[in-house]
């Protein structure tokens, strides 16, 4: 049976492509995606990727994913800041996850340098744009291997 991965993608990252590109790139949410199941058929791993602007939206996912998924790569987005629930419900799931960042959230505005989920995410890919979800991809797998 394949190994499956939820990937949710943040508010505002449906305007990637035209939002800050300076910081986010020029790709489109659409053609990460399409990347991330190229990279996924070749891993042999199902994926499902999920954009909500909604927290309570992105929640719900995460809360779906108990007993269907077997890793959740995400970037939180603005929320990464401050949303509890989001990281209430990573805590609740149980599952491993990865948090991800186009930029590199560290050397951005004070505000965007603490990350609520940190300390609860197997690790964190920031700043290589939509190479970090690739790079997440890769260590999900590798992880998973590892654990079975």
């Amino acid at each position: 049976m394949k190994k499956k991965i939820l990937i949710l993608h943040g508010p505002n990252l449906n305007l990637l492509g035209i939002r800050e590109p300076e910081y986010y790139g020029r790709l489109s949410l659409d053609e990460i995606n399409r990347r991330l199941h190229e990279k996924a058929a070749i891993y042999g791993l199902e994926i499902e990727c999920f954009q909500s602007n909604g927290e309570n939206v992105l929640v719900e996912k995460i809360q779906a994913a108990y007993g269907t998924v077997d890793c959740i790569i995400i970037n939180a987005a603005a929320f990464t800041h401050y949303s509890i629930a989001i990281r209430d419900a990573l805590k609740a799931v149980g599952l491993p996850a990865i948090e991800v960042h186009l930029s590199n959230i560290d050397a951005r505005e004070e505000f965007r340098r603490h990350s609520v989920i940190a300390d609860i995410v197997m690790g964190r890919i920031t700043g290589f744009g939509a190479s970090s979800y690739l790079l997440a991809l890769t260590a999900a797998k590798e992880l998973m291997e590892k654990n079975e």
